[in-house]
């Protein structure tokens, strides 16, 4: 593979805040799956997020995610691997998937807004859907 075809690569599988904002303000049909276990979730996530632990995912906990909306799956960030994991296996049942960059550390470095128990304020995202 070749330099211009690697990023075109790369481009096709992950995808940063930025572009994560600009999609749902743009009613793109985008669904947040945080991959991480559930009282992570509890603790912080994106608005608007799914808890799907990486763990729990199968053909029956999926079985509702819409087929033509593009999932992105995110963990707690750079040193984590959940959001890897969860975008395989998602793959695996016939998603389309992107894995969210920097994860929920670089959603909240990027100055947007958390929710939960340690939820905390930041740019909102104007979603259109």
């Amino acid at each position: 593979m070749d330099q211009l075809a690697f990023y075109q690569a790369k481009l096709q599988y992950e995808i940063d805040a930025a572009d994560v904002k600009a999609a749902l303000e743009a009613g793109e049909p985008l669904i947040l799956i945080d991959t991480r276990a559930a009282e992570a979730f509890e603790r912080e996530t994106i608005p608007g997020a799914l808890s799907l632990p990486h763990r729990t995912m199968d053909k029956e906990t999926t079985a509702a995610l819409p087929r033509d909306a593009l999932l992105v799956s995110f963990c707690d960030g750079i040193g984590c691997n959940g959001s890897t994991k969860g975008a395989l296996k998602l793959t695996q049942l016939g998603f389309r998937v992107k894995e969210l960059q920097g994860g929920l550390d670089w959603w909240k470095r990027d100055g947007y807004a958390t929710v939960g128990q340690e939820g905390r304020a930041g740019a909102a995202i104007a979603c259109a859907c």
